[in-house]
């Protein structure tokens, strides 16, 4: 009995402690950087390793996490999934050194460092972020204290070579722009050698270290080795790596204990706040310390102000911009700015804006909706005036091809006459040269929805641009999506040039001939701008909302695999929806406008139990650079913004118990949400600062005015709107 007793109250000890080790955990304890690391069709996470929202990113070089070869790290990322400069690794064993990899042993990552071991010699490197400059650790198992260090191009040219006995420096040039760097070692430099063609040589550098562990500090910069060299020196020069390491851990936890959670699923903890950490992948600002280099113009400009580029706007304006504007308003306006700089710096408002100029990728004119919905939530420190000249002209004076810059195409003509793109028939050959007629063709359908939005977006901020006599205009083109409704078959459906619809056609395997990376089954609800407008053309919100069903159970009516063959980005499948792509991020929640809130309550606890797991299949399509992961963070907090320039929240089914998010105005707002459990999915009551709601929405100004939203969950549906 005394035994027994005993048991318990080690049990009991053993069980307080466990808690109290739980609560004292912070949000950076629950990152997990792995999660998603193999792609399910697509690209794999990476476990990326940065300051938020700064210049310099690092990652192991690897196909994904089932990978056990590291290749090198390059010393920075240019812009997100496009390219990098410079790799560098560490020659542990004695391979040859110009094909060497480290074969992982054991890894840790996390967002302030990344360590790997290798498995035969047991060696070590770590890796440390600076904000234009980071930090290698190298740490031979056997004591020795040579270590060889491989630098390598990776792009179409560049140099590698020795500058004294303890510092290499380089340069690489990269999509029309250069990338520099300069390193230095805590050691002396014995030997190197080269190796590869004139304009690309690599080195091999052997150094000798007062000890096993070696420090390799560097700075980088796009505008020279000078300059690279004061980045290293302003910010790690006097820091060994545990100081760098120590302050960047510092940085991320100030960012991410801006959002606390308390639940009873640790997995859910580890998926929201390394959704989160993702969030600050991109922009990342450019200033190297009062200067930076535009690829938008070629020029070095002077400036205190930030510049930040890497934008995949199609992507981030749905659910990253919109996070940013609540966590960080004063850091968002000052990206709408750098927008507005590089408009000026060209001519053109930029879409995907990222480090080597504008890459004009996708379809829409989405820093429109951006621009407004900062304006809509009075984030109004910006140029509103440059913005619509910008915004405008890219929807009147430029094409709206994709993947194409330049003036307007006969395609633009026609639209802007007629109100939609003319698609061609099955079979029929592409008639304009400026048109890709391999893969992303003319997307007609989509260039016809999405444009509708870009343009009301557009109309939103005539008026404070001091152009309220063209607000009609904009409003006018805005319903342009009318044109590709098919009212007799209920879905949106391409037209010709004649103004008959296409045939045959098959909604679910029409590719990019029509569509944007999904089908019309997703495309028939992005009118996000007109909802209503969208309901009645389908036959009002009952038959609306049976579409919607029809969404989620539709059969793809062939095989997956040859599915993909047409929709590779199509991941994420339930039925015909498709979870891991952009265009479907609002979807689940359309049930909230058509009365039957209970059903998105339902679908996105499916979806994120589903889809947004913590190892590494966690991730069911491109993450691209935060965009898929804000949605993450949002729906786990418990809601989410159906349209951008619409400041009103609509909300679901948060993951936790409780969320308290720290605004930046030192008010805090709280979702609390009583009886939460994996079967209390549904809302069956909420209040806002003890004020029932009689609908599931709120503003983003009550949002910002701190308080608290209080559900009470239950696990039947509540079958009425509340």
């Amino acid at each position: 009995m005394q035994k027994i007793t005993i048991c318990l109250i080690t049990g009991i000890l053993f069980s307080a402690c466990s808690n109290l080790t739980n609560e004292r955990k912070g949000a950076l304890d629950y990152v997990d950087p792995t999660i998603g690391g193999v792609g399910l069709i697509l690209e794999p996470t990476r476990p990326l390793v940065h300051l938020p929202n700064s210049m310099v990113r690092i990652y192991p070089l690897k196909k994904d996490e089932l990978d056990d070869r590291i290749g090198g790290f390059p010393l920075t990322v240019i812009s997100h999934r496009i390219g990098s400069a410079f790799a560098f690794l560490p020659v542990f064993g004695d391979d040859d050194p110009w094909q060497s990899t480290i074969l992982i042993h054991t890894q840790e990552a996390h967002p302030y460092s990344y360590e790997v071991s290798d498995a035969r010699t047991y060696d070590r490197v770590a890796v440390a972020p600076g904000a234009k400059s980071g930090v290698f650790q190298m740490e031979r198992a056997d004591g020795s204290t040579t270590h060889r260090l491989r630098f390598s191009i990776i792009n179409a040219s560049g140099f590698i070579k020795a500058q004294g006995d303890s510092a290499l420096v380089g340069e690489e040039d990269y999509n029309g722009m250069k990338v520099f760097f300069y390193a230095s070692f805590d050691g002396t430099l014995q030997d190197i050698e080269e190796q590869g063609p004139e304009n690309r040589k690599n080195v091999l550098a052997t150094v000798n270290a007062t000890g096993s562990k070696l420090d390799l500090r560097y700075g980088i910069s796009y505008i020279s080795i000078e300059q690279a060299k004061a980045n290293l020196e302003q910010e790690i020069a006097q820091k060994d790596f545990t100081a760098v390491k120590a302050e960047a851990e510092q940085a991320w936890d100030k960012v991410l204990s801006k959002v606390q959670v308390r639940g009873w699923d640790e997995a859910k903890k580890r998926v929201f706040y390394t959704a989160l950490y993702r969030t600050y992948e991109r922009m990342v600002d450019i200033n190297e310390h009062g200067q930076y280099y535009s690829a938008y113009d070629h020029q070095v400009h002077q400036s205190d102000e930030p510049f930040y580029v890497d934008n995949w706007i199609w992507d981030t304006y749905i659910a990253s911009h919109p996070l940013n504007m609540i966590l960080d308003p004063e850091k968002d306006q000052a990206m709408i700015r750098s927008y507005i700089e590089m408009y000026r710096q060209t001519g053109w408002m930029p879409s995907f804006a990222v480090t080597f100029g504008d890459w004009p990728a996708m379809v829409g004119n989405h820093a429109s909706a951006w621009m407004a919905d900062a304006w809509a939530k009075g984030l109004r420190d910006f140029d509103v005036k440059a913005a619509y000249e910008g915004l405008r002209k890219n929807s009147l004076e430029a094409t709206l091809l994709p993947w194409r810059n330049g003036p307007p195409s006969e395609l633009d003509d026609f639209y802007n006459e007629h109100g939609y793109f003319p698609a061609l028939a099955p079979g029929q050959p592409e008639t304009v040269d400026r048109v890709d007629p391999n893969w992303e063709k003319r997307q007609a359908v989509s260039v016809t929805l999405e444009n509708s939005f870009s343009d009301w977006c557009i109309a939103q901020l005539a008026e404070p641009a001091g152009k309220g006599e063209e607000k009609e205009l904009f409003l006018k083109r805005a319903q342009f999506y009318h044109h590709v409704f098919r009212q007799d078959k209920g879905i949106v459906w391409p037209k010709d040039a004649n103004g008959n619809w296409i045939e045959p056609y098959d909604p679910s395997l029409s590719g990019r001939e029509y569509f944007t990376e999904v089908n019309a089954y997703t495309y028939n609800w992005h009118v996000k701008h007109d909802l209503e407008g969208l309901f009645q053309l389908m036959g009002g919100k009952a038959v609306a909302e049976a579409k919607l069903d029809e969404l989620f159970r539709a059969d793809l009516g062939l095989p997956k695999w040859k599915f993909w063959a047409v929709q590779p980005d199509a991941s994420g499948l339930v039925g015909q929806f498709v979870m891991g792509n952009e265009p479907s991020l609002h979807i689940p929640y359309l049930y909230n406008y058509l009365g039957s809130p209970w059903k998105t309550q339902k679908r996105i606890r499916m979806l994120l139990d589903t889809w947004f797991t913590d190892n590494v299949f966690g991730m069911p399509g491109d993450e691209d650079g935060g965009a898929m992961s804000a949605w993450v963070v949002f729906s786990m907090m418990g809601f989410f913004q159906m349209t951008t320039g619409v400041p009103v929240y609509t909300i679901g089914s948060p993951s936790f118990e409780e969320v308290a998010v720290q605004l930046p105005n030192g008010k805090e707002f709280k979702v609390i949400a009583k009886g939460n459990s994996p079967q209390h999915v549904y809302v069956q009551r909420a209040a806002l600062n003890g004020k029932e709601l009689e609908e599931l929405f709120f503003t983003h100004e009550q949002l910002m005015e701190g308080g608290v939203l209080e559900l009470e969950m239950g696990d039947k549906p509540l079958r009425i709107s509340i």
